[in-house]
């Protein structure tokens, strides 16, 4: 067993990270005088991951949504429901599919370890039939028809599919009513086999819990896995939007707006390519930038505003939305502002407003156990490092934003996704 730890300089803090003799990354973040803990268990197996291959085998191809169905399966077994178990010990629990990975969480005051040992043991311990199967059909269909009543859901989901022709994230996480009709226990244990393989796993313990603990359960209860060489399989998505604009009417008290810039998604991003990102969005649209006071005095958006790098495998774009009386002028007002910056540059003062900001974030979050954790969680599966991204803030420089603000943000590739009651603005 291989023990690592990690510190940062800038921070003083510091975490572990194990390599399990069982295949699994185990990460130990220590916050001395905290209270709680929090733990989460991730697989990189999201909503996009519907055909693959193992081993460099024969194409396999499951339905739309069968990743988030999995997930709710995994809570039952023979023995009964592991919310019920977690009651046991007062521990709040949940999980969440995303589109390129599935987590199962808890947080706690006390009976850390009985805790620790539920999560690994559900997640470890699958059990479906045809009956439970068929019986959460109806279940997530009735989650499926909830999120097509969601605005705020419709208006992101319509704007991934006009900026994305061929890419599975334009696809609902929880599939169709249609498509998890199709699923049956054989494919959730087919996809369960591959993708639940602590090789392609991690878990993330932070707050009151020291290193001793989490292996103490960690080798009680995790088995030993093959490791298996996963290749996921995606259609050639162009550079090029689908459609410029995406309208529904819904009803709702003020029209909401998506605006989404497709980029470049032909590598995967690194610690310093995100911490440029995001300082260049804080300089852009945060609540001090010009942006958005021009907007706020326009009365084109209000508090709800907000901003997203929004990236994963083979997808990248960046996303501004929120409630605006006139989404097309807000729309336009951001393109406007995005053309004149490219043209004219950054401002110095507002870099050093930006960079502090993003930086004062990333620090403040090491407050959180469930930030740290979760953030821990993302970086693993993304290949980067909690620390890395801090030090790549503290270090970026003026002409790396600059450098960054050239090579994304094309107003002529970008997708406004709006949803409104009929015969809200023209």
């Amino acid at each position: 067993m291989n023990i690592t730890e990690i510190k940062s300089e800038l921070t003083g803090d510091s975490y572990y990270k194990i390599k399990h003799q069982s295949g699994l990354d185990v990460y130990v973040y220590p916050k001395e005088g905290y209270k709680s803990s929090y733990a989460i268990f991730g697989t990189k197996y999201g909503s996009i991951n519907t055909c693959f291959s193992v081993d460099e085998k024969e194409k396999i191809t499951v339905p739309d949504g069968i990743a988030h169905y999995l997930e709710h399966k995994l809570f039952e077994s023979e023995e009964g429901d592991a919310f019920v178990r977690y009651a046991e010990t007062g521990a709040n629990a949940n999980a969440y599919t995303s589109f390129e990975k599935t987590c199962y969480l808890f947080s706690c005051t006390d009976k850390l370890e009985q805790s620790l040992e539920i999560l690994l043991d559900f997640v470890q311990s699958p059990y479906f039939t045809a009956q439970t199967v068929a019986k959460e059909q109806g279940i997530i269909g009735q989650e499926i028809k909830m999120y097509d009543d969601d605005p705020n859901w419709r208006v992101m989901f319509n704007m991934l599919e006009g900026m994305y022709k061929n890419h599975p994230v334009r696809i609902d996480i929880a599939g169709t009513v249609e498509s998890i009709a199709q699923i049956t226990a054989e494919k959730l244990y087919e996809v369960y086999n591959v993708f639940y393989n602590l090789n392609n796993m991690a878990l993330c313990v932070s707050g009151n819990v020291t290193v001793e603990q989490v292996l103490k359960i960690a080798d009680k209860m995790l088995k030993p896995c093959e490791k298996h060489e996963i290749t996921n399989y995606f259609e050639d998505e162009p550079y090029e939007i689908n459609t410029p604009f995406v309208e529904q009417t819904f009803p709702v008290s003020m029209p909401l707006f998506n605006l989404g810039f497709k980029e470049k998604a032909d590598k995967a991003l690194d610690s310093e390519t995100l911490a440029h990102t995001d300082i260049l969005l804080s300089m852009l649209a945060s609540n001090t930038s010009s942006l958005y006071r021009s907007l706020m005095d326009s009365n084109l958006i209000n508090s709800s505003f907000s901003y997203e790098l929004f990236e994963g495998p083979g997808y990248c774009s960046v996303i501004f939305g929120g409630e605006s009386r006139a989404p097309k002028q807000a729309a336009e007002m951001i393109k406007q502002y995005i053309t004149k910056v490219k043209s004219e540059g950054l401002d110095k003062d507002e870099f050093e407003i930006a960079k502090k900001a993003v930086y004062g974030d990333a620090v403040s979050s090491l407050n959180s156990v469930s930030s740290i954790a979760n953030s821990i969680i993302d970086y693993h599966f993304s290949g980067n490092e909690l620390f890395s991204y801090i030090d790549a803030v503290s270090n970026a420089c003026f002409e790396d934003i600059e450098k960054q603000l050239s090579e994304m943000l094309d107003v002529c590739n970008c997708t406004l996704s709006v949803v409104r009651e009929s015969e809200t603005e023209g």
